[in-house]
Formats: structure tokens, sequence, C-alpha cells
């Protein structure tokens, strides 16, 4: 088998590196020499036809995590897993470190401070930025308000005991995982959609009318994870936004640059 580059992907980007490495492969080895990694098997459709046989879905876990790298010969590691999954970035850093393989960090790069100023609709400050959800909770956010979730299923076990004491919705992948877990975490089946990004701004909208929402909770995914059109649809329709600031991970070394990550799969793609 050849040594191949690992590529943690199931992003918008990662799926735009390999549509450049698939221009490149006439001239440079095949797509075997590379590894995707997803979490689910809807992430693989996210990839060309002819790639998919070269994505692995599942949840890698440590106990696995050296065997896995010796098993596909993994030569190095290239990140471009959601700013807010945490536990494989951490894993792979780990990876990388103890078999000595160069690694890259790709992160889309924040949005940073609001697009826009606004009030919402009890002249309270239209956008604020948590560190985490146990702060939302804390800082009461919840209380009096139609909260729209769109923080991702794995969150919202979270809020299971506050069903009968404020009013959720949320909005989750379509997969059978990202349902069970919402379900279990005391979700009623109107107040839940599954739909997978991107979303037109028509259809955000629409939704956050039709449930009469007074406030959005949701991830500093950046512009690729649709912050910007939340900031500015809430803007519009004066609801307050509220932002989960993304987790703090010292990186090996990390960049923002797609073209600096195409640069680095190609050193290893052979």
């Amino acid at each position: 088998m050849m040594p191949r580059l690992w590529l943690i992907g199931g992003t918008q980007e990662s799926r735009q590196l390999i549509e450049k490495l698939s221009l490149d492969s006439t001239r440079r080895g095949s797509s075997g020499a590379v590894l995707i990694t997803v979490t689910t098997e809807a992430a693989r459709a996210l990839y060309p036809r002819e790639w998919a046989s070269y994505v692995w879905v599942g949840q890698l876990t440590s106990s696995k995590a050296s065997e896995f790298v010796s098993q596909y010969k993994i030569n190095a590691v290239l990140d471009m897993s959601h700013p807010f999954a945490t536990q494989i970035s951490q894993l792979a850093i780990a990876l990388a470190r103890h078999h000595q393989l160069p690694y890259l960090r790709y992160e889309r790069s924040q949005i940073g401070h609001p697009i826009t100023h606004w009030r919402d609709r009890n002249n309270r400050l239209g956008y604020v930025s948590v560190p985490d959800v146990e702060s939302l909770i804390a800082r009461h956010f919840l209380n009096g308000e139609r909260t729209l979730l769109t923080l991702g299923y794995r969150m919202l076990p979270t809020f299971k005991s506050w069903h009968s004491r404020v009013t959720l919705f949320a909005r989750i992948l379509p997969s059978p995982t990202a349902l069970a877990v919402a379900l279990e975490a005391g979700f009623s089946p109107d107040r839940l959609i599954a739909l997978r990004p991107p979303i037109s701004a028509a259809l955000e909208k629409a939704l956050w009318q039709q449930w009469q929402i007074s406030q959005i909770v949701t991830k500093a995914s950046g512009q690729a994870g649709g912050e910007a059109q939340k900031q500015a649809i809430a803007a519009d329709l004066r609801i307050r936004l509220i932002c989960l600031a993304r987790p703090l991970i010292t990186y090996p070394r990390q960049t923002d640059n797609l073209d600096t990550a195409l640069s680095f799969a190609l050193r290893y793609y052979a």
C-alpha cells in the first residue's frame, strides 16, 4: 500500500481541496494517495464520485488511532475538520507528534466582530458572544425566549432538562443519528427541522418567522458556516443572535489559506 495523506474532512473547504487535487491527478499519482475521514455516511457525498472508495466513515478513537496510522500508512495529516470538532483535532495532533508526522491545520477564518450593529425588539444588543453553552445557560439568556439552536446535534442533550421552563427549537442535519439524539434530548418533532447546509437566506428567514423566533444560538463557524448570513437576517428581523466562541486549541501549524493547504497536500500526494 502506498503512503497516504490523511485528510480530516467533512467540510465544504475539504471538498474544494479534493476538487483541486482531482484536477491535478492526471499528472500526479491517484486519489488512492489520500485517505479522507468523515464521521457520517452522508458526508461521503461531499466528494467526487471517483473518491468515494477513499473515504473512511466512522469515529476514530484513541485506542485505535495508532493502528489506523499504521494500517493506512499515513505520512502526513491535513486537518480540515469543523472549527468545533475539537476531539478529532486533538487526537490528530497527538498522533502527529507521536509518529513524527507533518501536520497542518486549515481553519476557515473567523468573522470576528459583527458585520453590522443592531438592537433587538427589546432594545437589547443584537449580537452577543459567549464562550460556551454553560455560560449561555448560567447567564439566563434562554428565559422568556423562543430560541432556535443551530449548534449541531451533539450539544442538544445539554438542554434536555430545560424544555419545561423555556421554548426551544433546533435545526439539525438530516441524519438518523442527529434525529435520534435530538428526540432523546426532549425536542418534539414539531420543534425540529432537518436540513443540510447551505441554506438560502430566504429559507432561513422564513423558518425564523414561521416559528416566531426571538433569538438564535449559533456557533462562530465563519463565512462558510453561514454566520454572516445569520447576522444579516437577525439584524433585519431585529432578533438577538448569540454566538458561541470557537474552542481554543494550540495547533502545531495553522493556516486559513486554502492555497497553503493545497500546497501541503501536494507535497505528500504521491
